[in-house]
């Protein structure tokens, strides 16, 4: 009898643990489903051999001065909507919303005829591209505090392995097959409504960041984050097990039948939320560490998109795909990991970036800078897929640094601020430039032409941030001498 009364709480606490690993498991397994899918598009690194091609018959100025452009319009005028939208709906209607976008995208790329179509196409891939923010913001609704690092590094994994097989099985279907490149978007388009069959069993949370909470108390332990977007993971303050808001999911139904969640949700005051996003922005702004670090991630992600947009554009005009093979798709699967090898590694540095991160961002800006330069001035198929990479893998070793330097100590509401705002100045900026550079209504200049200003770009900020390293270190030292010639007058 001792026996079987004493089991009885141990019993209890096995099923509620196993239901605990269940609420987090399913929703993680279902999004990760969701991203490899989503990310399985084998026709993505050809896209520009196929717009030029018979398929659409469109002409070089027509894909790279008229059509490119919409995609980073609609990104720039959709981010901020879909940023508070995606909190305030609890992101999975984003989710599904992305999904149905991408669906419209391929369905366009497959079907659709003529310039204006085209462009419509790139509106919606630029929705699907704003929305991706709910996919990787939808698992912190649902798990625990303590669960964060590890459903990050299985989400990101997702994306990253779906990008890399679809990069991958593009290329040997091409290469190897023979396939048409209608086909493989037809594959794109499969993978693609797969994943947006699975997000509509992903439950539906009950809170959010800024919009819903499950208690009148905000969020307030510190906790350390890094982006996972870029390869980084989530990292919570060994302190912290439970915060208010954050309740045990074993206690929060996720199918939307609790009532006392529903008691507990604060009215939603969007002018308040809007407030209080401003205030935490200016404070984050008054940390000199956090600014420079901020500036080079949106100066540095504006020219990234803008070379990863027209690369394919460039190698087509270096060798033109229809006169032999190309291996754009392995390229681009080789590029990713090893840039992701590149981010484990930069994570096992020990450095002072506090001293010397700015130096070392002028560093690498230069060799960026020198990639891009490369590319556009050497005409060698292979000179310019080496080069490309290079670029690729030192802009994700540097922008997880910057995720490491501008995270650190920050809660969660405050570094989804940061990375939002971040993003939109990036776009802004890659706005601008995509109207003087590239829009036909601007300077509409040939490819050759961009890519040697996105290179001069890049070296102008290796400058910029080279000066300021350098008397960010003057200054260091100078006040380490302060100290030392007061000690002795001390004693």
């Amino acid at each position: 009898m001792a026996d079987s009364h004493g089991g009885q709480p141990a019993r209890r606490s096995t099923r509620a643990a196993s239901g605990s690993a269940c609420c987090w498991a399913l929703p993680t397994a279902l999004l990760c489903a969701y991203g490899f899918f989503c990310s399985v598009r084998p026709s993505e690194p050809f896209l520009t051999r196929y717009l030029l091609g018979p398929h659409k018959n469109l002409s070089e100025t027509q894909v790279f001065n008229e059509i490119y452009p919409v995609w980073t319009y609609s990104y720039l005028a959709l981010l901020f909507p879909v940023f508070l939208a995606t909190d305030y709906l609890r992101y999975k209607p984003v989710v599904l919303l992305q999904g149905l976008s991408l669906i419209v995208t391929w369905f366009l790329l497959l079907y659709a005829q003529g310039l204006r179509a085209i462009q419509l196409l790139e509106f919606f891939y630029g929705m699907g591209t704003a929305t991706d923010i709910a996919y990787y913001s939808y698992i912190y609704s649902v798990v625990d505090i303590n669960l964060y690092q590890k459903v990050t590094s299985y989400c990101r994994s997702a994306t990253l392995v779906g990008y890399t097989v679809g990069s991958v099985s593009g290329q040997a279907l091409v290469s190897v097959a023979g396939w048409s490149l209608f086909s493989l978007n037809v594959i794109s388009l499969t993978s693609i409504s797969i994943a947006f069959a699975t997000a509509w069993f992903l439950p539906m949370p009950q809170k959010s960041l800024f919009f819903h909470h499950l208690s009148s108390q905000r969020l307030s332990c510190e906790m350390k984050v890094m982006d996972c977007k870029n390869g980084a993971a989530v990292q919570d303050h060994p302190d912290v097990q439970r915060a208010p808001g954050w309740e045990d999911e074993t206690k929060v139904p996720l199918n939307g039948e609790g009532h006392s969640a529903e008691k507990q949700r604060q009215k939603v005051d969007i002018v308040k939320v809007l407030k209080d996003l401003w205030r935490d922005f200016l404070q984050c702004c008054s940390s000199r560490t956090m600014l420079c670090w901020s500036v080079w991630w949106a100066l540095s992600t504006c020219g990234y998109f803008q070379v990863i947009n027209y690369a394919q554009g460039l190698w087509e005009m270096v060798l033109p795909s229809h006169s032999t093979d190309i291996y754009n798709g392995a390229v681009e699967a080789a590029s990713t990991l090893l840039g992701a090898v590149a981010v484990v590694v930069v994570g096992h540095i020990k450095t002072s970036w506090a001293m010397w991160g700015e130096v070392a961002l002028a560093l690498f800006s230069f060799l960026i800078a020198a990639a891009v330069y490369v590319m556009d001035t050497v005409p060698n198929m292979w000179v310019c897929y080496a080069s490309y990479v290079i670029f690729r893998i030192i802009y994700m070793m540097l922008i997880t640094i910057a995720t490491f330097q501008i995270a650190t100590n920050l809660s969660v509401e405050r570094y989804a601020l940061v990375f939002g705002v971040n993003t939109f100045i990036a776009l802004a900026l890659q706005t601008l430039l995509t109207v003087i550079v590239v829009d036909a209504s601007g300077l509409g200049l040939d490819i050759f032409t961009q890519f040697m200003i996105y290179a001069s770009y890049f070296a102008a900020i290796s400058l910029v941030f080279l000066v300021s390293g350098i008397c960010s270190i003057v200054e260091a030292y100078r006040r380490q001498e302060q100290v030392q010639s007061r000690s002795p007058e001390s004693q």
